[in-house]
């Protein structure tokens, strides 16, 4: 096993040894997976608190009130109710985008299962608490039903607006692409192509 692989969180090195597969090395790598797993849920339950918590102080503090200036005009914190997806994109379609951040969180549920690698454990994590977060919003805000508007308030200029769990499912993503490109795959090991 390379440095490298060792580095970036494969599964258990006895494995890839010949004679390797004793009861003693299953329940190593078993117990690691659970570790990763806990990771996926502590970064997941992480961002979706952020996210919450600073959507719930903006409505509360900043909504129906003037555009607060973090850094002149080039950041600031403007709250604005989206139904759509980034850039406005598609606001008839709020119910297509509550289905696919249920799916998201589906499929990284079944993703969990075969999780052995730390980096993949931190970018699902994010992307699952970015995706609930969001999804918090769609079910429980107005106008309710699967149809509710995201709470958006971090403002750019020149840019969309956007919040935290959107910055949560963008450096997941991110982070995905990145782990992708190195070779190393949810299971843990490392392929070369």
């Amino acid at each position: 096993m390379t440095e490298a692989e060792q580095a970036i969180g494969t599964p258990d090195a006895g494995k890839a040894e010949e004679g390797a597969g004793t009861s003693a090395d299953t329940t190593a790598t078993g117990a690691r997976g659970k570790r990763r797993i806990g990771v996926l849920l502590a970064v997941a339950a992480f961002a979706y608190l952020l996210d919450l918590v600073s959507k719930l102080v903006v409505v509360a503090k900043l909504e129906h009130h003037a555009p607060v200036d973090l850094v002149g005009t080039l950041l600031r914190l403007e709250v604005i109710r989206n139904r759509g997806a980034a850039f406005g994109f598609g606001e008839a379609m709020t119910i297509v985008f509550t289905v696919i951040a249920a799916g998201v969180i589906l499929v990284i549920a079944r993703l969990a299962r075969k999780l052995y690698s730390l980096p993949w454990a931190i970018a699902l994590g994010m992307l699952l608490g970015g995706a609930f977060g969001n999804l918090t919003d769609r079910v429980f805000r107005a106008p309710g039903h699967l149809q509710g508007a995201v709470v958006d308030f971090i403002a750019p200029a020149h840019f969309a607006v956007f919040n935290l769990a959107d910055s949560a499912i963008v450096c997941g993503g991110f982070l995905i692409v990145i782990l992708s490109f190195r070779g190393l795959d949810p299971d843990g090991t490392v392929h070369k192509d």
